[in-house]
């Protein structure tokens, strides 16, 4: 590390205010060493308590104050002079600069913790940590932004109105029309569900059709092995029943999967984590780890899902939080996870116990927290019975929905194919006693047209 660069941040850190307010809440004192850390632990005490910079004499007579070695001391007054004497800095490049140096003094901190935890000499933190220790260090940054102002950004504002956003689309045509046409970036949308009716059928199908449109697809599961998402996400894309890939010749399989790989610029990372191990620290190291090593950077994330994630921030406490905090803690940090990443996540969750036998789920069917709808900016009810299933359908309710009126196309029915892990779009005339634009609360008129259906 340049002792010459440490001097230049903390000469303008005492010297030009301007800077000092743009990096301060982003320097750690463990950045500097030796007696540039008591000096940055100074001017910091003196603006936080002022909230201004201290005079050269005014900083001498508090350093006069502090319990220091003679020779630390010493060496501070000897060297103030020339921390004190402002020179002329591009403050661009400077704030360029400083970021750059905090990010590197950060992944040097986070290596040498690191090493005093392998070594078993850290007072505090396991071996479990040095994931979180890590990401947290590769996560450091300059945030510039202060706010929309919302009398003075009104172009910015008008301009954002009339732009196209960006979606990663559906291929079903119901659900590019409640999303007004597929998944916008920095959201969690949730799929509610029973065991058995279809969630992980409905995500590897998404993922399947995202991957043939050209997108970067992460698929990330806790429940199955990743061998088995790409299984389903096989007889998808080859449209040939899951129970017949095992009888392909390996020229004849990879013909087939040469031939997906031409139709599409995009590629699909499928990665198994242990059921209730894995939260969004280790999701965000994946993400790093997939950008770095193999320039790989998703635009959508399925998580398989919800319900069997842990929490970063909840990790270790036991019985000492409910199931509502729990997984409303979760859902917020898929979400904050999402918006850091600027792209849609979409996952899974189960129905209650009620819910298995509803047959009109509701928000009150979400199981364990209904917190979870509460963040989520999309959240869908997958419906099935014995008489849907006999049709090769399965129904769709909207129970939230951030981008559009809810209460249009509130239900209505997808195809499903399960031997090939399909959906598809049925024919108009099979909607008609089926899409329903009436209140999204209310089941009595559902609960007419669908006596008799039960979810699995």
């Amino acid at each position: 590390m340049s002792i010459e660069l440490e001097k230049t941040i903390l000469r303008n850190i005492l010297t030009n205010e301007s800077f000092m307010r743009k990096v301060l809440p982003f320097v750690q004192k463990d950045y500097f060493d030796g007696v540039y850390r008591t000096l940055f632990i100074e001017v910091a005490k003196f603006v936080q308590k002022y909230n201004k910079l201290p005079s050269h004499e005014a900083f001498k007579i508090e350093l006069d104050s502090v319990s220091l070695s003679e020779e630390m001391h010493t060496h501070a007054l000897d060297i103030l002079p020339d921390i004190f004497t402002k020179k002329e800095e591009d403050e661009d490049w400077l704030v360029d600069t400083t970021e750059k140096w905090c990010q590197d003094r950060a992944v040097y901190n986070a290596i040498m913790e690191s090493i005093q935890i392998i070594d078993g000499k850290h007072q505090e933190l396991s071996k479990n940590a040095i994931p979180d220790v890590l990401q947290k260090a590769l996560a450091v940054c300059f945030d510039a932004n202060v706010g929309h102002d919302y009398l003075e950004n009104v172009d910015e504002r008008f301009d954002f109105y009339h732009e196209q956003e960006e979606r990663i689309p559906f291929d079903l045509d119901y659900l590019n029309r409640i999303t007004k046409g597929g998944l916008p970036n920095k959201t969690l949308n949730i799929a509610l569900a029973g065991t058995g009716v279809g969630k992980s059928l409905f995500m590897c199908h998404h993922a399947a059709s995202c991957l043939s449109l050209g997108h970067n697809v992460l698929y990330i599961t806790l429940e199955m092995a990743e061998e088995r998402i790409a299984e389903r996400i096989d007889a998808n894309l080859m449209n040939v029943p899951i129970d017949q890939l095992g009888n392909m010749s390996k020229n004849m399989f990879k013909d087939r999967i040469n031939k997906i790989a031409s139709k599409t610029n995009g590629k699909l990372i499928i990665k198994e984590y242990p059921t209730g191990a894995a939260h969004t620290g280790h999701f965000r190291a994946l993400l790093n780890e997939l950008r770095l090593k193999r320039s790989f950077r998703p635009e959508i994330i399925f998580i398989d899902y919800l319900n069997i994630c842990s929490s970063s921030r909840m990790k270790g406490m036991g019985g000492a939080i409910n199931s509502y905090s729990y997984i409303k803690s979760i859902a917020e940090e898929l979400r904050g996870l999402a918006v850091e990443f600027g792209l849609p996540i979409f996952s899974a969750t189960q129905t209650t116990r009620s819910g298995f036998s509803n047959s009109d789920l509701g928000l009150e069917d979400t199981s364990e927290s209904f917190g979870l709808p509460a963040t989520a900016d999309l959240m869908i009810a997958l419906i099935s019975n014995e008489e849907l299933d006999g049709m090769g359908q399965i129904m769709v309710k909207q129970l939230k929905n951030r981008y559009n009126d809810p209460s249009t196309n509130k239900r209505f029915c997808i195809g499903i194919d399960r031997s090939k892990m399909k959906l598809f779009d049925v024919d108009q005339s099979e909607q008609e006693n089926i899409v329903d634009d009436g209140p999204v609360f209310d089941k009595s008129v559902a609960g007419e047209r669908l006596k008799g259906i039960k979810v699995f």
